[in-house]
């Protein structure tokens, strides 16, 4: 993790914590220069990375306010850095359904820039909110770049570690949202009626360098998920 984007979390989690309220006033640039340590180049993406997540907005002369919090429960889809890092502590866990190596399929390989039948990890999850089914994740990572995962790693956030233990610098994602109607196989796994609503997401994740790592398909409880995303004017 880079210091901008730690100091973009240390900011969201001290917001989130004090629960504090739109248009609260933060402390300003040069304040925080000088608590962190850090240039004003560095504090300033910290700063434009939290208003494009809507965060903050930003008053030219008047300073940095918090915009209003996002309601518990919510996925961001413009958070790319797992399930985990839109919760609480706590609120996600994980039921593995498997771990293997495998092959690259044309699909998979499309999407990770890699050659059909290159070596790539599949994870499966089940994926839990609050003790209630959110969704079903599948997963292709790239052994050429996330070169191991184990049940024990996928049980808990799969970037946190590779952010500490690779120290990988997860930088930004394409999302794709498509709705259908689940068929058998996903209506069981998340107990629901076939034919039910789903809602399917196809996710490509980057590294700061622009190699992608991470190729998700996600659908979605339409009972249990909620979505949000809080936009900005350029």
């Amino acid at each position: 993790m880079n210091k901008y984007q730690q100091i973009v979390y240390e900011i969201e989690q001290y917001i989130h914590e004090h629960n504090l309220e739109q248009g609260t006033k933060l402390d300003s640039l040069d304040t925080l220069t000088q608590r962190y340590n850090v240039s004003r180049s560095t504090i300033s993406k910290a700063l434009d990375t939290l208003e494009k997540r809507g965060a903050i907005f930003q008053q030219r002369g008047s300073g940095i306010f918090v915009r209003r919090q996002r309601r518990e429960g919510y996925v961001s889809l413009l958070v790319n850095r797992g399930f985990s890092a839109n919760f609480k502590d706590g609120a996600t866990h994980y039921d593995v359904l498997k771990v293997e190596q495998t092959v690259a399929d044309e699909d998979v390989a499309n999407n990770l820039h890699i050659e059909v039948g290159a070596p790539v990890y599949l994870v499966e999850r089940l994926v839990y909110l609050d003790d209630e089914k959110l969704c079903k994740e599948l997963s292709y990572f790239p052994v050429s770049v996330v070169p191991y995962v184990n049940k024990e790693i996928a049980e808990q956030s799969i970037f946190h570690y590779l952010e500490t233990a690779y120290k990988m610098n997860i930088s930004f994602a394409d999302v794709y949202l498509v709705i259908d109607q689940l068929n058998d196989a996903e209506a069981d796994v998340l107990d629901l009626p076939p034919l039910s609503p789903g809602l399917y997401m196809e996710q490509v994740v980057y590294l700061a360098t622009g190699i992608p790592f991470d190729y998700s398909k996600v659908v979605y409880h339409y009972k249990h998920a909620k979505f949000f995303v809080q936009s900005v004017n350029n």
